[in-house]
């Protein structure tokens, strides 16, 4: 609007400026009476001739006014404010000069130069809107809303149609405290906008600041029998009562509104929320559902309103199983919605319920293919080894669609890591570190530390040692990497004593991981210290109840060191019950003696 008022007051200040000299139709001359005729040729002359002087003078500051306006195009507030100052300085009496320098000093925030500013393009242009608007403006910089309302209330009684003034004086009015003048301009404006929701709600909270809950309540009316179908109104009206401590009318008020409208999603959420301040938690539960699953809601209400009532269960076991029903039956409610399919989705993840999980996904981005973060969810999901195949498949889809994000690429390269393709996962993970953000050091520590690994699987230790330094470079407390750093040197059995450091430091950093746990003792192991290594290997499967394979093996090699052969076959037998990949296992067991 500013600029627009610029054009305005520039065209009608300039023609103000230009007026007097036009609107001579009588020149006098000294000494000679309108009566005695015209003047002589030389005087006439004399006389265009100053004209035409004062004219061109005019025009050279008329230029510098054009000059301005190119310095407010190009945003370049330094210069147009200096060369407003020097057409005022030539031409004073123009208004819109003056205007223009109060909306400069009020982007400076200087205040006091931009009230008088605007002061004088007022004084030289009493009845403009544009310059009261501002002259408000810069009164609520200053703090005086009083005045401020008082300026829109003049506007009001200018602009009788006008609904925006009004509305201003109220905003002013109440920010003042003066709660009754505003209720008073917002009336105003509502038999200019009659019925204007926005204007009611405004209205009513007046009265609420004032703790007049019955004049309130007929505001709430006011809007009921306008529209006595809309069922947010009587939640309106519940919701007043409920929290002015009428918990009886506003039970009146929802019995009202059951009968009239018994299906109305409004109604059931304001019945939901009366019950949970009664304490009544199955009558809340019951209602809460009715109108997460209401078809009259749209769905990202739904959806708002589903994730704000999981967030009143006690713990996420208890969430997600009073999530995956409700958002089941929105699902079947909305079966081609790609949104309530996505968190769908989310909710079948969390449950650890993964080809379920990646269905949903698959069903949201075949109606919506563009949404990248499902791609990127889906991706995730096909990080076990037994999908492989699958994961090199999507992400080589992903990438024709988003081939600068480097995700896609990261995801490309774990796939090929999973096959035992080496070479096809360095080249996808580099082009992943490529395409990440420097700025993101945690996520491009994570992105060296995979290809460190694909570097070890594929027996290039020394780029495996080196990626894994970059990766520590970018996050020196990342644990994970500290661990998996650690443990690939242990396995190698070179730099034991910088392993241990950076072993210790991981369990440092997150006690009683049962992974971190195992490298520590197997650290141990590789040092000849096998008390120390059992020590840890125990400790680790007392944290993990029947432990893992791996703890197993570990744990059968270590007591093996220590003589306890038949300890070592035990336990060696209960890590192939688990699943252990050790080819040496059965060896192990059927001649009882280590094989490394």
């Amino acid at each position: 609007m500013r600029l627009r008022t610029y054009f305005i007051a520039l065209i009608s200040g300039l023609a103000t400026a230009n007026a007097p000299l036009h609107a001579q139709s009588i020149k006098i001359t000294p000494g000679v009476s309108p009566a005695q005729g015209a003047p002589s040729a030389d005087s006439a002359q004399k006389e265009e001739d100053i004209a035409e002087t004062i004219e061109g003078k005019r025009a050279q500051t008329d230029e510098l006014y054009f000059e301005a306006l190119k310095a407010k195009l190009h945003a370049d507030e330094k210069q147009q404010e200096a060369l407003l100052k020097q057409y005022i300085a030539k031409r004073p009496e123009v208004a819109a000069a003056h205007y223009e320098l109060a909306n400069i000093y009020t982007d400076q925030k200087k205040s006091e130069l931009a009230l008088a500013s605007i002061k004088k393009a007022m004084s030289l242009d009493a009845g403009n809107k544009w310059y009261k608007e501002a002259y408000a403006q810069v009164l609520v910089g200053l703090g005086k809303y009083v005045d401020a309302a008082n300026v829109y209330v003049e506007l009001t009684e200018m602009e009788k149609r006008d609904e925006e003034y009004p509305v201003r004086a109220a905003e002013y009015f109440e920010r003042a405290g003066k709660n009754q003048d505003a209720i008073k301009y917002l009336d105003i404006a509502l038999v200019r906008n009659i019925d204007d929701e926005d204007l009611l709600a405004h209205k009513m909270q007046l009265y609420l600041n004032m703790n007049d809950v019955p004049k309130a309540a007929a505001v709430v009316q006011q809007m009921i029998d306008s529209d006595p179908r809309n069922g947010k109104y009587y939640k309106l009206m519940g919701e007043l009562y409920d929290n002015n401590n009428q918990p009886e009318k506003a039970a009146t008020i929802y019995e009202s509104a059951l009968k009239k409208l018994p299906n109305d999603p409004a109604v059931q959420l304001g019945l939901a929320g009366h019950y949970l301040r009664k304490g009544d938690t199955a009558r809340y539960k019951s209602y809460v559902k009715q109108a997460i699953t209401n078809t009259g809601m749209e769905t990202e209400l739904q959806l708002e309103l589903l994730k704000a009532y999981i967030q009143t269960m006690p713990d996420e076991t208890t969430a997600l199983a009073e999530a995956l029903p409700l958002i089941a039956k929105l699902a079947e409610q909305g079966p081609a919605d790609a949104q309530i399919l996505e968190y769908y989705g989310e909710a079948l993840e969390g449950s650890n319920l993964t080809d379920s999980a990646i269905v949903m996904y698959k069903r949201s981005l075949a109606l919506k293919p563009s949404n990248f973060s499902v791609w990127a969810r889906l991706l995730g999901n096909y990080q076990e080894k037994k999908y492989a195949d699958s994961l090199i498949k999507t992400s080589e889809r992903a990438i024709k669609l988003f081939p600068s994000q480097s995700i896609t690429h990261f995801y490309n390269g774990i796939g090929y890591l999973n096959k035992g393709n080496f070479p096809s996962a360095i080249k996808a993970i580099n082009r992943a570190i490529d395409l990440q953000p420097e700025t993101d050091k945690e996520v491009l520590a994570q992105m060296y530390s995979t290809l460190a690994d694909v570097y070890y699987n594929n027996k290039q230790y020394p780029q495996s040692d080196e990626t894994f330094e970059k990766a520590l470079g970018l996050d020196p407390n990342n644990a994970t990497v500290l661990n998996n750093y650690a443990y690939y040197l242990s396995e190698r059995g070179v730099r034991l004593d910088d392993a241990e450091k950076m072993s210790k430091k991981s369990l440092d950093l997150r006690p009683n991981e049962v992974n971190f746990l195992d490298t520590y003792a197997w650290i141990w192991y590789k040092k000849g210290d096998y008390e120390k290594a059992k020590t840890f290997i125990m400790k680790a499967l007392t944290v993990v109840k029947d432990g893992s394979a791996t703890l197993w093996d570990h744990l059968g090699d270590i007591l093996y060191k220590q003589n306890d052969k038949q300890g070592a076959i035990d336990a060696w037998k209960k890590a192939k019950e688990k699943g252990s990949d050790d080819k040496n296992l059965d060896k192990k067991i059927s001649e009882g003696k280590l094989y490394e």
